[in-house]
């Protein structure tokens, strides 16, 4: 008997070392295939966001093969996707102020890190189709991926909230995605600029880059605050609804 209770509690232990050990050659194969992708100057773009997409649903599906989804799950999260889509394109009026990233956060937050990467990733790829694909779609595609894939682990693990978040809760995570935007996830961009408009890269040119880029990564990430402070705690309240009505466990 106790050698089965151990047994037991070791399956667990088994299965969540397994699940990081497939986010860590996830990330790893993204980063690599988009550092190749830069070393070509960007002529393999199409295969690099190809190559993305098929990365983004593998830590997916192996969390779908484990509990074995209803349809609506998948349909959840499309239709967050089209929402995160839609928040990038009806600012479209309003250059370097878009709420997309505030949308995949929440998404990962809600129904786990493998949907939230998969939601950042396609989401930077479907709204490219309005605003222009090019070299710099990869780099996008994993920028928006880890801010779902992020916020999607810091849901799991209890550090933020799922539902019924009061202002303060709503103002920490506010805080929390302008910070990561500013941080990770504008920087990735940014060196996607320094690889493919600097004609040669150095001291000079890193630093205009960067300084150029960091006013823009502030309005994105003013954007994402206010987002998250406005509509985190609905959206976290109708995916928690869904959760619990159809019986989804991300």
């Amino acid at each position: 008997m106790p050698q089965q209770m151990s047994a037991d509690s070791d399956a667990p232990r088994a299965g969540r070392a397994g699940r990081i050990l497939v986010w860590v050659l996830v990330l790893l194969a993204a980063a690599v295939t988009v550092g190749a992708g830069a070393l070509m100057r960007g002529r393999s773009y199409i295969v690099v966001s190809t190559l993305l997409v098929a990365y983004s649903m593998v830590p997916a599906f192996v969390s779908f093969e484990r509990r074995r989804p209803q349809a609506r799950e998948v349909v959840t999260i499309a239709v967050m996707c089209a929402l995160a889509v839609a928040a990038r394109a009806a600012f479209v009026w309003l250059p370097n102020f878009k709420p997309m990233a505030a949308i995949v956060m929440i998404t990962g937050v809600a129904l786990g890190a493998p949907a939230g990467f998969l939601t950042g990733s396609l989401a930077a790829l479907v709204s490219n189709f309005i605003f222009g694909q090019g070299p710099w779609t990869p780099w996008q595609m994993l920028s928006f991926g880890l801010c779902g894939a992020v916020f999607g682990l810091l849901g799991q693990c209890g550090a933020v909230p799922r539902r019924g978040l009061s202002w303060r809760a709503r103002a920490l995570l506010g805080v929390g995605g302008a910070a990561f935007v500013i941080v990770v996830a504008g920087p990735i961009l940014d060196t996607s600029s320094l690889l493919f408009m600097a004609s040669r890269i150095s001291w000079e040119s890193v630093a205009a880059v960067y300084a150029a880029g960091f006013l823009v990564n502030c309005l994105q990430g003013a954007a994402t605050f206010l987002t998250l402070f406005v509509l985190a705690d609905p959206l976290l309240e109708q995916l928690a609804r869904l959760r619990t009505k159809y019986a989804l466990s991300p």
